[in-house]
């Protein structure tokens, strides 16, 4: 199953962004039935991390925070499924296409959607999707409902429902605490199960 399918199937992504024992969180996701997860490049640790997950068969990494197509050749070198973007940028998406990994491009207006989607984006990465909130989610999909949105931004395993009431194919919701990450997996994916 190819990566953005993997994501629509599962309705979420797990966003590891500062957090210290990486590989103990995603054991506490994946426990919790949650298999897609995304490391945030915004740290020097990101590559390892990347590299120590790429290998499970339990577990779907995705690059982070990729802004540069230098970032993707690292991205991808280091075992990455998939790049996950906070902004669109044309050379991003490029690269990842010369890599043939899928490329999940962060927008937010219609025309940054759009142009994502034509640029050859599997997901669009409506980001930061709290500024909008779900109604803005049910109105950009309703001239543009063949894009599927992965919300991401101010979504937690509370409103996470929300979102894909609204029409979003996935959220990305960001785990920092270990303390409560296995009640937060445990409830969103609840929420994410149809």
């Amino acid at each position: 199953m190819d990566v953005a399918d993997r994501i629509r199937r599962e309705r979420a992504v797990v966003v590891l962004r500062d957090v210290v024992a990486v590989v103990d969180l995603v054991d506490v996701v994946v426990g919790a039935g949650l298999s897609v997860v995304e490391i945030t490049l915004d740290r020097e640790s990101a590559m390892a991390e990347l590299q120590s997950l790429a290998g499970r068969a339990d577990v779907c990494v995705l690059a982070g925070t990729v802004r540069t197509p230098e970032q993707v050749d690292e991205a991808v070198a280091a075992g990455a499924a998939g790049i996950v973007c906070p902004a669109f940028s044309g050379a991003v998406v490029a690269r990842a296409h010369q890599h043939a990994v899928p490329v999940i491009p962060g927008a937010f207006t219609p025309t940054e959607i759009e142009a994502a989607w034509r640029a050859g984006a599997a997901l669009v990465k409506l980001f930061p999707a709290r500024l909008g909130g779900p109604q803005y989610v049910a109105d950009v999909l309703k001239p543009l409902a063949d894009v599927p949105l992965l919300c991401t931004g101010g979504v937690t395993a509370e409103n996470a429902g929300e979102y894909l009431a609204a029409g979003a194919a996935a959220v990305g919701v960001s785990f920092r605490d270990p303390s409560s990450a296995a009640d937060d997996a445990t409830r969103l994916a609840a929420v994410v199960r149809p």
